[in-house]
């Protein structure tokens, strides 16, 4: 087994760009020229997303060519017209007429917490976080990068008393088939090691300096004065080399949410647009039951949402998770 990137899913390409003006930024997976078979799952009750009806299995187009994750909440989402034209430039796009038209779904995150709220990812970036994948041999950065830059966790209790969060990776390699995932970690809730139980990140107690637990926190009747409304979420893309038909993309982005919820507490929130992605590119020619791929896409999901908060660094006001002592 590896533990390290979706990079390594054969016939994905990663690459992130974060702009130096303000915590935001992008990051693409490219899915080569013949593009992957995609399916999606929402689950958030305040998502914001591109050509995600387009995945649906009843619909005609059955591959994309590239998936787009990015800050900037719907602003971002003109980023994806920058990895469409970048697409195009390299011939790459469904046959249409006579034009290829590049497909290219999208979800994003509210990160306009610091700086200039007029700074946000556009076409630029996205053709940025193109070339990035392009002249990067692997696509294995995590925590603050891409659209990580301005992710935050632990949002229940205000921003005043939340943590940094950022993007993950993983990948694990069973019977000759690789299972990778790429997490923006920008949840309305804690997260925390399934595997351990170990509270990670998410909102303090009042003095800052310990985790709340936000869950226990509820169950004791000790609730937030106001909530933050789509200010939140959780993205993220989940690829595997294995042969998929569309449903069956689209089972395996269901399968992958389990293991965002059993890593963020509390998930697909009415303040979070949880979104997961799920890829195949096929190239191991053949697969593996989908129950086997859907478990090992949800581990997956967990590696890399655990690991976007180990990586993530502080920003002023925002401590990360190798920043502060446990919970109370």
């Amino acid at each position: 087994m590896s533990y390290d990137s979706l990079a390594d899913v054969p016939g994905l390409e990663v690459g992130h760009h974060a702009d130096t003006r303000r915590p935001t930024g992008c990051s693409v997976v490219l899915c080569g020229r013949e593009g992957a078979v995609a399916g999606v799952d929402v689950r958030g009750a305040a998502p914001g997303t591109r050509e995600t009806d387009l995945l649906d299995p009843s619909n005609l187009v059955d591959r994309v060519h590239a998936v787009l994750l990015a800050g900037g909440s719907a602003f971002g989402l003109d980023a994806a017209g920058g990895v469409m034209a970048w697409l195009e430039e390299q011939g790459i796009g469904y046959p249409v007429g006579p034009a290829r038209v590049p497909i290219v779904p999208a979800a994003v995150l509210f990160d306009l917490w610091h700086g200039d709220t007029r700074i946000r990812p556009d076409a630029a970036a996205g053709r940025a976080a193109c070339e990035a994948a392009r002249q990067a041999r692997h696509g294995a950065a995590q925590g603050n990068v891409g659209a990580g830059a301005g992710a935050v966790v632990g949002k229940l209790w205000g921003i005043e008393r939340a943590m940094k969060g950022g993007l993950g990776s993983a990948s694990l390699r069973l019977g000759g088939i690789t299972v990778g995932a790429m997490v923006v970690v920008n949840a309305v809730g804690d997260v925390l090691d399934p595997t351990s139980g170990e509270l990670l990140a998410g909102a303090r107690t009042p003095d800052g300096r310990h985790l709340l637990d936000s869950a226990a926190a509820i169950a004791r009747g000790d609730l937030p004065a106001r909530a933050l409304v789509g200010a939140a979420t959780t993205i993220g893309v989940v690829g595997t080399d294995a042969v998929l038909s569309k449903a069956q993309a689209q089972r395996l982005a269901t399968m992958a949410h389990d293991g965002l919820a059993r890593c963020v507490r509390p998930a697909h929130t009415m303040g979070d647009g949880d979104t997961l992605f799920a890829l195949g590119t096929g190239a191991a020619g053949r697969s593996l039951d989908l129950t086997v791929l859907g478990t090992l896409a949800a581990q997956a999901v967990e590696w890399a949402i655990v690991r976007a908060v180990q990586h993530a660094v502080g920003l002023p006001g925002l401590p990360a998770a190798r920043d502060l002592g446990g919970p109370v």
